[in-house]
């Protein structure tokens, strides 16, 4: 229960959820195998996508939609990069510790990805298309700066 309750603990970084991960899949893990009435598909899948949720709630604290137009108006567009990209590593640590411990199962764990982490993948679509927006803001501040040298620099600057 005490995993449960870090991946929803407010006070801690989003880069450190990713410990947790590897605790929860293996306590499902030996959930599935020593339950006799909780190793249904069924049930794997609401635990799964319950954690998802509380990924998305973790990542959004620390990517809302206010705070990262705000670093972008405020010419900081490589902050909100920053977080954004660290939200979408902890979303593929999540996605990848999954696909380990199904490994684990020896692949008894039969359930599409889809019905699992169709929200943590459009969560994650999102943050690459904001992400992909703050790259290009990035590039444009870039250019912004440029000098031009030669006689004639001044004037084509």
């Amino acid at each position: 229960m005490e995993l449960f309750k870090r991946l929803t603990d407010e006070t801690q970084e989003l880069t450190e959820l990713v410990d947790v991960f590897k605790p929860v899949m293996h306590t499902i893990l030996l959930i599935w195998t020593y339950s006799q009435y909780y190793n249904t598909p069924a049930r794997l899948v609401v635990l799964i996508r319950e954690i998802c949720n509380a990924i998305i709630n973790r990542c959004r604290g620390s990517i809302d939609g206010p705070t990262i137009f705000g670093f972008i108006s405020s010419e900081e567009p490589k902050i909100a990069d920053d977080k954004l990209a660290q939200a979408l590593d902890v979303c593929t640590q999540f996605k990848m510790c999954y696909f380990e411990y199904k490994e684990l199962s020896k692949n008894q764990w039969k359930i599409t990805t889809n019905a699992l982490f169709v929200r943590l993948d459009s969560f994650s679509e999102r943050c690459q298309d904001i992400m992909h927006l703050t790259s290009t803001i990035i590039q444009f501040t870039a250019l912004q700066k440029i000098e031009i040298g030669n006689t004639k620099g001044k004037t084509l600057t």
